[in-house]
């Protein structure tokens, strides 16, 4: 689940209570925006900031006849979408560069807010965007920063520079970012240290880190989870060191998550990434209109697009194209497939995206989405020979049994597993084939509404 599910629950059941009345009164209106405002405040909004929400969409509905029309509903939820979007920042801030490379970042924050694993997430997610980096430990105040930054930085393959903890911190960023002149890195990405709470001494440190490096990027890391408290960071850290951005973190946790809605509403700084795991690849940049488009039900097909892009490669997707075609897409390929799928992160996660989902989220059975089943379904392919994984046909009882045994399973589990890549065989057949292609589309222009009733 993510931080925001019951703010989506809360406001899809107002909308969809909305949708079945059809011209709308202004009590009805009224009615409705007193519970968006209750449900802004309960998952910990700021009250100014859902006050002046729900004001503001107030002024838009009352103008005119709208309430008089039919589709007066879908046009109140389109105001609040653009009203979330725009308490979110409205649009997309991406890295400033500088002139000369490499540029610099400055990473910012308290301890425990996931400052020196975000520091690498963020290396590794401009490196897979091809620009190549450093990263500099400039911590030299909590012993293990150093030696995690030196273990993260193997993992992605980034350099990693460190002068032990002798020198000042500052003196080991310019040195850092020498390193990434020499390295010829469009980014050099500066790992600061924090503290338990804001004090002198570290924001008198960040000071002088700051004005030796002249970064283009200041980014503070905030944990979504303490709530009001990371805005009063924000303000903080913003008024002492001036902050271009924020990277919010543990956005895939249950806490109310309201704060970090109203973050930028507050401070007026962007949320330029947000963490979505702990995983390095779990950053992702931050579009205010994407999230608002999950936090009301309506999903946020864009982000799952791209994620399907990163982990599945274009000429791949192309070889499997013709195997379709050709029928000889094998249990191998399964196998590849699984494992690129699992690569996308939790399928609740994604779920989460898929426009409507909200809505009938109760009705489906997501048990056993949690991935396990694909650790089963990864077991069983790799019990089996080489020949068999190519022609699943071979596949009779006794080589049932071994498999199963192999693999820790029931041969009805290994049963199972063949029958689901049958069908996915013939499903894909299909729609490699011209003719079913068609078939397909006819068979959606027929449902005039998508599955979710959208």
């Amino acid at each position: 689940s993510d931080v925001f599910e019951n703010l989506t629950d809360k406001i899809t059941d107002v909308f969809s209570r909305l949708g079945n009345k059809g011209r709308l009164t202004e009590s009805d209106v009224d009615q409705a925006l007193r519970e968006i405002r209750l449900a802004l405040l309960d998952a910990d909004v700021h009250f100014r900031v859902a006050r002046s929400l729900v004001t503001k969409i107030k002024e838009k509905v009352m103008v005119g006849d709208v309430l008089a029309s039919l589709t007066a509903a879908q046009y109140v939820a389109s105001v609040t979408n653009e009203e979330l979007v725009s308490v979110l920042g409205g649009t997309t801030v991406s890295l400033k560069e500088g002139t000369y490379k490499p540029s610099t970042i400055l990473m910012v924050g308290l301890n425990g807010s996931g400052k020196t694993t975000s520091s690498a997430k963020l290396a590794h997610y401009l490196s897979q965007a091809g620009q190549l980096c450093n990263l500099v430990a400039a911590d030299v105040h909590r012993p293990a920063a150093i030696e995690q930054l030196e273990t993260l930085g193997e993992q992605i393959e980034v350099d990693v520079y460190q002068n032990g903890r002798d020198h000042s911190a500052a003196k080991i960023a310019v040195e850092g970012l020498d390193r990434g002149r020499s390295l010829r890195t469009s980014w050099t990405i500066v790992d600061t240290a924090g503290r338990f709470q804001v004090n002198e001494e570290l924001m008198a440190e960040l000071e002088d880190i700051k004005n030796a490096t002249m970064p283009q990027e200041v980014l503070l890391v905030v944990d979504a989870m303490t709530g009001q408290e990371a805005v009063n960071v924000a303000e903080v850290f913003h008024e002492r060191i001036g902050l271009t951005g924020l990277v919010l973190t543990k956005m895939d946790g249950d806490a109310r998550g309201g704060a970090a809605l109203s973050i930028t509403s507050v401070t007026g700084i962007p949320v330029k990434f947000i963490g979505t795991s702990e995983r390095v690849d779990g950053l992702e940049q931050f579009h205010p209109d994407r999230l608002a488009s999950r936090i009301l039900g309506m999903g946020d097909v864009l982000t799952l697009v791209e994620r399907a892009k990163a982990t599945f490669e274009e000429d791949k997707i192309q070889q499997l194209e013709k195997k379709f075609l050709k029928a000889t897409f094998d249990l191998e390929d399964f196998l590849d497939q699984m494992q690129a799928v699992k690569k996308m992160g939790p399928m609740n996660q994604m779920l989460e995206m898929i426009p409507g989902f909200s809505a009938i989220k109760g009705k489906v059975n997501t048990e056993g989405l949690d991935g396990s089943h694909l650790v089963k379904a990864e077991a069983i392919i790799q019990s089996m020979t080489k020949e068999e994984r190519q022609r699943p046909e071979l596949i009779g009882g006794n080589r049932r049994k071994r498999i199963s045994k192999g693999s820790g399973t029931s041969p009805q589990d290994v049963n199972q597993l063949l029958n689901q890549f049958k069908q996915v065989r013939k499903m894909m057949k299909d729609m490699a084939s011209p003719g079913g292609q068609k078939k397909l589309l006819n068979m959606m222009s027929q449902q005039k509404k998508g599955p979710f009733g959208f």
